[in-house]
């Protein structure tokens, strides 16, 4: 995956709580769309963007399909930041270090 489509796939609200929906648990197009205020087509849409993403997966049961979260995405993403916490952190000890001295 390429850490900037997860963190693009997330900016928008609908798209991010569709996420949070299928990081509880599994869920189908129509469980998805439930008590959102946009059709299923356009959660439809919004998954597929989450798919390219690499932040979930789908399966088939039956002629429904069940999407989840794919944790390799999650990783990657989560990697891609702890990059930026390691240099801000080395930075942070660079400096403490040149004030002890």
């Amino acid at each position: 995956m390429a850490n900037h489509l997860g963190f693009a796939a997330l900016a928008d609200d609908t798209r991010r709580t569709i996420f949070e929906r299928v990081a509880r648990r599994p869920m189908s197009v129509g469980k998805l769309a439930e008590g959102l205020h946009v059709t299923r087509p356009a959660v439809s849409q919004h998954l597929k963007v989450l798919l390219r993403a690499g932040l979930v997966v789908s399966r088939r049961e039956g002629s429904r399909s069940i999407y989840q979260v794919d944790p390799r995405g999650v990783q990657a993403m989560r990697d891609y930041l702890d990059r930026f916490w390691d240099r801000a952190l080395a930075a942070f000890k660079l400096a403490a270090e040149q004030e002890d001295t």
